[in-house]
């Protein structure tokens, strides 16, 4: 089990990118601990990534596809409301730029599988 201490900097940059409130106000030093356990911290790899929504929660379905086998496998899913999916999705964006300006453009050629329209979960609204 690992540790990982947040230093003054990366907590304003949640509190603004996903909406933690008050974060430093609840710490005496002004850091806070976040647990990550050996298992989360391996990741999971995904190559297609369906996102749904309701008018109170946003859910992504991160998917491993296989080539040439008809089925994928839904490895995690991400539930948020729809405030912190607007605030991960402009973290997300900035973070593309700053990689792209470190390791040049990410090319985008490749058109992504279509998902099956039904893949057992309900319609949403949208």
């Amino acid at each position: 089990m690992s540790l990982f201490c947040l230093t003054e900097r990366v907590i304003k940059f949640l509190s603004l990118t996903l909406g933690i409130k008050s974060i430093m106000e609840n710490t005496n030093e002004h850091q806070v601990n976040i647990e990550l356990d050996e298992t989360t911290a391996l990741g999971v790899y995904s190559n297609l990534a369906i996102i749904t929504h309701s008018p109170a929660e946003m859910v992504c379905d991160f998917v491993q596809l296989m080539p040439g086998m008809p089925k994928g496998k839904v490895r995690s899913r991400v539930i948020m409301t729809p405030q912190n999916a607007k605030r991960f999705m402009r973290a997300l964006i900035e973070n593309v730029q700053k990689y792209e300006q470190h390791f040049g453009v990410i090319e985008d050629n490749e058109t992504p599988p279509m998902p099956p329209m039904n893949f057992g979960n309900p319609s949403t609204l949208a």
